[in-house]
């Protein structure tokens, strides 16, 4: 089998994003079978590598390893069983790991064509919004009235679940950390903003909420928030979470993995169905690896809302190469909004 020479970014250890990356020359295999070979302009930051780069992630490769998940670039190759109409197609695509790269193996079922539409805004299309596309239109949607919590309100997956929840005409309560965020969400649609710097977030939403309680919240952050956000829950009230950012940058290791769990406390299956309440885990890496065509028929849908106007994503930065770690230490402080593209 033959061999393609590329550059990547590689993650050659935890811990400090100044010290984690290095560029390097990297081999990859020819495609094979349904394969392409994409040849990348952009690629898109994920918290999920921030997590990564922490080691807090199980399903990364071991180090030195390349990591990313999302890519726009041009199809120069494809396997034996991948169509040849492919080759020279400009396309943004899903990848297994490897997005951090000039090149990129991935499937000819994880691309979507997207001629001249600009790259931060297909990336933004791509894991996050389909992240939340995936949440609140496939796994259980939103209804109209529904009183929605969404926290990182002004991230990535935030700023779209914001839009596809007031397309479906709920009540929008956008959590933020810092008020530079505040306009963003209102513009979008949210109905209240919850600065949780200023105090606790928990109390200001039951303010809020004048006696009725939450029916959904989209929580990528676990840890202590898991109990808040359950509390607030009413019947039939669904807390899906999708992330575990409170363990970020936690320098104990083991200790504050479990002091992590500890936090969220355990939840026994009687007592949901009991109260009538759900607990929905995301995690859309084991999404793609068992159930591709779910994946593909979201991204399908979020590009087809984008060109039709419903859905606006939000590009907050774009870097070079040169500026991974910039980047990536922006997106774990919490500073930036939107999608980060990273340029070749």
């Amino acid at each position: 089998m033959g061999k393609i020479n590329t550059e990547a970014i590689v993650l050659i250890q935890k811990g400090n994003a100044h010290k984690a990356f290095e560029q390097r020359s990297i081999e990859l295999n020819e495609p094979i079978g349904n394969e392409v070979l994409i040849e990348v302009e952009s690629f898109g930051l994920n918290y999920a590598d921030v997590m990564a780069r922490n080691g807090l992630y199980r399903e990364a490769p071991p180090m030195p390893c390349v990591i990313g998940y999302e890519v726009v670039g041009r199809i120069t190759k494809v396997g034996e069983k991948a169509s040849s109409g492919w080759i020279g197609k400009r396309v943004v695509a899903f990848c297994r790991f490897g997005g951090y790269s000039k090149h990129v193996i991935t499937y000819d079922t994880a691309i979507v064509e997207i001629e001249e539409m600009n790259a931060g805004d297909a990336l933004a299309l791509c894991t996050q919004s389909v992240t939340a596309y995936y949440m609140a239109e496939y796994l259980s949607p939103i209804r109209e009235d529904d009183h929605v919590l969404i926290h990182a309100a002004a991230g990535g997956v935030g700023t779209i679940l914001i839009q596809l929840a007031k397309k479906r005409g709920a009540i929008v309560y956008a959590k933020i950390g810092s008020e530079n965020k505040r306009e963003l969400v209102k513009s979008l649609g949210a109905d209240f903003v919850i600065n949780y710097s200023e105090s606790d977030y928990e109390v200001q939403i039951e303010k809020l909420l004048k006696g009725e309680r939450l029916d959904i919240s989209y929580n990528p952050v676990a840890g202590s928030t898991f109990k808040k956000d359950f509390k607030l829950l009413g019947s039939g009230g669904r807390l899906v979470l999708f992330g575990g950012a409170e363990m970020s940058g936690t320098k104990w290791g083991i200790l504050s993995t479990l002091n992590f769990v500890r936090k969220m406390g355990f939840v026994i299956p009687i007592g949901l169905m009991m109260r009538s309440k759900n607990i929905l885990g995301v995690n859309m890496l084991k999404i793609a690896d068992n159930k591709p065509k779910i994946m593909t028929l979201c991204l399908q849908e979020v590009v087809n809302l984008y060109k039709q106007k419903e859905i606006i994503p939000q590009v907050g930065g774009v870097y070079s190469v040169s500026d991974i770690s910039k980047a990536h230490e922006e997106l774990e402080n919490g500073k930036t909004i939107g999608k980060l593209v990273i340029n070749w």
